[in-house]
Formats: C-alpha cells, sequence, structure tokens
C-alpha cells in the first residue's frame, strides 16, 4: 500500500456530498482533525441532520469514496458530530451550496435527449443521433447522464472498458472511452456489468458533474446528454451547471407516453429554465414486419407525436420505425444507423440532419441559453 497524504485524503472526500446543505463536504469546511497512520486514516465530519441513519450513510459514503479513490484496503475510522447552527450559516450562505458552473469553451453545442417517461428509446435515439454526427465528420461526445440504468456502454459494445486517468495542468481529468467516433463517459464504466447503482439523489448529481467538468473531452462539436427519465435532480443539475443548446424530446406515439413528453417539453420551456426545444422524435411509429417490408402496423397509435408537435408549435424531428434489427443493434453494440440504407437507417440520418437544421438555426436566432440557479427546490434563471 502506498503512503497516504492528506491530500489524497481531501480529494477523495471532495465527492462526499453532505445531502441537507447540497454540497461536498470538503468544500463546505466539514471535514477536521485528520489523522494518517500506516494504513490507517482518522478524521471528524460535522453533519447537519444528527440522526443515526444519517451519520451512518456519511460514514459509509466517506468509506466508499476512500476506498475508491486512495486504497480499498485503507482502514477508515470516521466521527460523526452534529454541525452547530452557527457554523451552519457560515458555511451554508442562502441554505445551499453554489452548483458547479462552466461553460466548457471547447464544447460548442450541448444537446440535451429527454423523455417523460422510461422505455420510449431515449437512449437509442441518442446512441444513433451521436454516431449519426460522427458519420458527418463533426466531433462528438456522449454522456450518459442515466445514472441509475447506464446503457451507453452495451449499446457501444464497450461495457467492459475502464476509462484511464490523464493529467493535465495539474489536474487529474478522466480519459472517455471512444467508439465508433464518439467519445464515451457512463457510470456503468465505474460498476461492474451486474452490479446496481444505489445511490441518493446527491451522491447521482455529483457523479454527473464529475463526468461532465473533471473529464478530457478536448474539442467537441456536439456534446450529447442521454439524461434519465422524468424532471428530477439530474436535469435540474444540468441546467444549474451548464448552457443547453437545444433539447431533443423522445416519445412513443400512445397517449400516456405523449402526456410525459408534453411534461418534458414543459420542464425545458419554464421561463426560469429557458432550454429550446430542438424538436420530438417519435420512437415506435409503426411496426413492419421482415417478411411484409412494405406494411405498416400502427400498434402505439398513429401520428400521436406530429399531433403533439402541432399542439406544441414545436418541429418533428423523425418517426422511427420499430423494426427487430434497432433492438438487435443495440443488444449487440452497434447502432443502426450503420445499417447502409435500410429504411431504419435511412430514418436515423434524416433525424441527424434535422437535428443539425435546428442547431444552425437555433444559434442563429436565438441568445446565448443562461445557466440556472436553483434555491429551495424552485429554479431561478441567474443574470
Amino acid at each position: 500500500m502506498r503512503e497516504v497524504t492528506k491530500e489524497d485524503v481531501l480529494k477523495a472526500l471532495g465527492n462526499v456530498v453532505e445531502p441537507d446543505l447540497k454540497g461536498d463536504i470538503v468544500s463546505l469546511n466539514l471535514i477536521s482533525d485528520i489523522e494518517i497512520e500506516d494504513s490507517k486514516v482518522t478524521f471528524t465530519v460535522k453533519v447537519k441532520n444528527p440522526a443515526l441513519h444519517a451519520r451512518k450513510r456519511m460514514v459509509e459514503a466517506c468509506e466508499f469514496a476512500l476506498h475508491r479513490s486512495v486504497d480499498k484496503e485503507l482502514k477508515v475510522d470516521c466521527t460523526i458530530i452534529a454541525q452547530d447552527k452557527g457554523s451552519e450559516k457560515r458555511s451554508s450562505p442562502g441554505k445551499k451550496a453554489a452548483p458547479i458552473v462552466g461553460k466548457l469553451p471547447n464544447i460548442k453545442n450541448i444537446i440535451a435527449v429527454a423523455s417523460g417517461k422510461g422505455g420510449v428509446g431515449k437512449s437509442t435515439v441518442t446512441s444513433n443521433l451521436a454516431v449519426g454526427l460522427a458519420k458527418k465528420g463533426y466531433k462528438v461526445g456522449l454522456i450518459d447522464a442515466d445514472i441509475y440504468g447506464p446503457s451507453a456502454p452495451i449499446m457501444f459494445d464497450v461495457q467492459h472498458a475502464k476509462p484511464v486517468g490523464k493529467e493535465v495542468d495539474g489536474k487529474q481529468l478522466i480519459v472517455p472511452v471512444e467508439s465508433y467516433g464518439v467519445k464515451l463517459l457512463s457510470i456503468g464504466f465505474f460498476a461492474d456489468v451486474n452490479q446496481a447503482v444505489v445511490w441518493r439523489g446527491p451522491m447521482a448529481t455529483k457523479a454527473l458533474t464529475q463526468m461532465v467538468f473533471d473529464a478530457d473531452w478536448g474539442e467537441l462539436d456536439y456534446l450529447l446528454l442521454d439524461l434519465p427519465p422524468g424532471t428530477g435532480d439530474i436535469h435540474l443539475t444540468l441546467v444549474q451547471s451548464l448552457p443547453i443548446t437545444g433539447a431533443v424530446i423522445v416519445s412513443t406515439p400512445q397517449n400516456i407516453a405523449l402526456a410525459d413528453a408534453r411534461k418534458g417539453v414543459d420542464m425545458f420551456q419554464l421561463d426560469s429554465i429557458n432550454v429550446p426545444i430542438l424538436g420530438i422524435v417519435e420512437n415506435m411509429s409503426w411496426f413492419t414486419p421482415e417478411e411484409l417490408p412494405e406494411n405498416k402496423y400502427y400498434i402505439f397509435g398513429k401520428e400521436g407525436a406530429k399531433d403533439l408537435a402541432v399542439q406544441l408549435n414545436i418541429p418533428l424531428l423523425a418517426e422511427i420505425p420499430l423494426v427487430q434489427s434497432v433492438r438487435e443493434s443495440g443488444d449487440v453494440g452497434r447502432p443502426a444507423i450503420l445499417q447502409e440504407d435500410t429504411p431504419v437507417a435511412l430514418a436515423f440520418k434524416g433525424m441527424s440532419d434535422k437535428v443539425l437544421e435546428q442547431i444552425e438555426w437555433r444559434n442563429k436566432n436565438l441568445s446565448e441559453t443562461k445557466v440556472v440557479e436553483v434555491e429551495y427546490g424552485e429554479p431561478k434563471c441567474s443574470t
């Protein structure tokens, strides 16, 4: 076991979030009395919630961070004490910690791909859009922001890849995995293939901001964010942290999916968030059996997303058919857009073209998206 320094300990504990104060325990000055002797580190952490379950979670989070970032054999003796009210006011002005905010100057456009509900093929659309843009010669990155259900490693056939570290200007950065010309980061790279990610919201959002800001993305024309379903912590963290160029909404044609897609559009269009909607993609628009290639069966309803696009005055970017090859392509890690001249490949290529058109129009006609501040759970646009 190598020699452990105080800097090693603080760097690792900087990944631990105090859930009630919404910031990491190093930045909030909640750590004291660090002592290192042989293979053991001893320290004290202040927490806002003195309940036993909260103390236990903090100990587990500190142990996890140190074992993961320093040494899995390191013995950890963590004492948890309650934070006094005076120190709470000093370390947490405004009752919240400042979010990590960055413009990522080497990235020209950031596209969020979202859906109101799960199971509509959002990750399939994201992976094919990324590869479609890369095939056109653009520099593309993709962050699998679905922390609890990462699928990008499988869809790009890199589920066993492990990103390496690289020092840039004195800072240790993660080098994204590359596949089909797309740079990738996913929480799936940092967990065993069959391991569940069981994290509370603050830990999940911390992991996401690390993939955004602690990675060596280099120069990118497009960074795609594959968001989890719904409108929760991950979505707010992203609009807090990054100026999103635009959002793509994915839905299937049936009413229950469209109702949730409408909510997804509404979230991005809130005055306090104000992220432009690039358009909606209708996935599983119709079923075409392989033996009857000219037939279309509208299993989930017909033109539901098209009607919604008209109602909301947003573009319809594509109608993607439901064919067996899409599922097979995702399972073997080869996006369907790579199937030359098949109907589904042509549909995804058309979608990529429409997204590029909407990005060009958006950048010419709309002002730059502002990062959002969130206070007391309510989003508020920064000035």
